[in-house]
């Protein structure tokens, strides 16, 4: 199976943090980045322009979990999302979820690395200029 069109790069991180206050503070007023989406109290998302930082607060039990939630490959299409779940998944990569749309528009699918990280691939037009 021929691969599908290339990523435009890793251009997205998540991470779980227990002061969101705390980290939005660093990340938006010390490294200049901007908040593109607040779904909920729970979760920000920002920008610098070309990369896109989710915050997703965790607490109690999961306060031990490790604080890299997942890694994001940017794609110009949701066809390309499609494609790339084709793709992996013909090449018996571990799905964790299949291709969505999600509230802000976007549309990605997750997926494990031989090491268990989860690898989003996604399609965010804020960040592509669609």
């Amino acid at each position: 199976m021929k691969r599908p069109n290339s990523t435009t790069g890793l251009r997205h991180i998540a991470l779980n943090v227990q002061d969101l206050a705390a980290a939005e503070y660093f990340y938006v007023d010390l490294m200049g980045m901007a908040i593109e989406w607040r779904p909920d109290p729970d979760n920000v998302y920002l920008t610098s322009g070309n990369d896109n930082l989710a915050l997703h607060v965790v607490s109690g039990e999961q306060a031990g979990t490790p604080k890299l939630d997942h890694i994001g490959f940017f794609l110009d299409s949701d066809e390309d999302v499609d494609d790339w779940y084709d793709f992996l998944q013909h090449h018996k990569v571990n799905m964790k979820t299949a291709p969505r749309k999600h509230r802000d528009g976007a549309k990605s699918f997750y997926c494990y690395d031989p090491n268990g990280v989860t690898v989003q691939i996604i399609c965010h037009p804020p960040l592509i200029g669609k």
